[in-house]
C-alpha cells in the first residue's frame, strides 16, 4: 500500500484500468501516510478525510473496464490554503480567517473535480502567500521533508512537501515571484 503514496497520478489511473488498485485503496494508503508523515512536517493544515473516502469509495463503485472516465478520475490532490474550497476550511494563513468555510470552488478546484480529481485537504502558507518561508500564525511552520532543521521555502511549501512525502500525487500551488519554483527546489519536486 505504501508504494501507492509516491506513485504518479498517471501512474494511479493504470492501476485503476487494470484493476490492481482502486481509488479508495490509494486514498487510504495516502491517508494513512499523512498520519505518518504530517505530523513532522505540517504540510497539510485542513483534512477533508471522511468526504475524500466517502468520494474515494464512490469512485471505486464506479470502477468498470468500458465505462468512460475523466482524466483525474479517483485521483487525489492537496489544494493551497489560499484557494477557496466549497465545505473546507479555507484560511488563507491568516487568524482573520481561521474559522472561513467557503460556499464556493474556486475555478481551479472546479475543473479539478471535473476532471475527477478527489480533494484531500488543504496544505499550508504563509499569510496571503506573502513570503519565502510557509509559516503562519494559524499553523505555524511547515517544515523542509529532507531536514526539519530548514525551511521547505514559499508560498506553496506545503504543497511542495506533501507531493515530496507521498501525501497525494497532485498538489496545486500558486506563483507569483518563486512561489512554486522555489519550495519545488527545496524539496526535491517539480513546480
Amino acid at each position: 500500500m505504501r508504494d501507492l503514496c509516491f506513485a504518479s497520478a498517471t501512474e494511479l489511473l493504470r492501476l485503476y484500468r487494470t484493476r490492481k488498485a482502486s481509488p479508495l485503496e490509494a486514498m487510504q494508503a495516502i491517508l494513512a501516510q499523512v498520519d505518518r508523515v504530517n505530523p513532522q512536517v505540517n504540510a497539510i493544515v485542513t483534512l477533508a478525510r471522511e468526504t475524500a473516502l466517502a468520494e474515494a469509495r464512490a469512485a471505486t463503485r464506479a470502477l468498470s473496464p468500458r465505462a468512460e472516465r475523466p482524466p483525474l478520475f479517483g485521483v487525489p490532490v492537496v489544494i493551497k490554503d489560499l484557494t477557496i474550497t466549497k465545505g473546507i476550511r479555507t484560511t488563507f494563513g491568516s487568524k482573520i480567517y481561521a474559522d472561513h468555510i467557503p460556499n464556493e470552488d474556486a475555478s481551479v478546484v472546479e475543473r479539478l473535480k471535473a476532471a475527477g480529481a478527489i480533494v484531500l485537504g488543504k496544505t499550508n502558507t504563509p499569510e496571503f502567500g506573502a513570503g519565502a518561508n510557509t509559516f503562519n500564525a494559524v499553523f505555524g511552520a511547515t517544515r523542509n521533508p529532507w531536514n526539519l532543521a530548514l525551511t521547505c521555502g514559499g508560498s506553496s511549501g506545503g504543497s511542495a512537501v506533501a507531493l515530496a512525502t507521498g501525501m497525494g500525487p497532485i498538489a496545486h500551488g500558486t506563483d507569483l515571484g518563486g512561489s512554486l519554483r522555489i519550495p519545488a527546489a527545496f524539496c526535491g519536486v517539480v513546480g
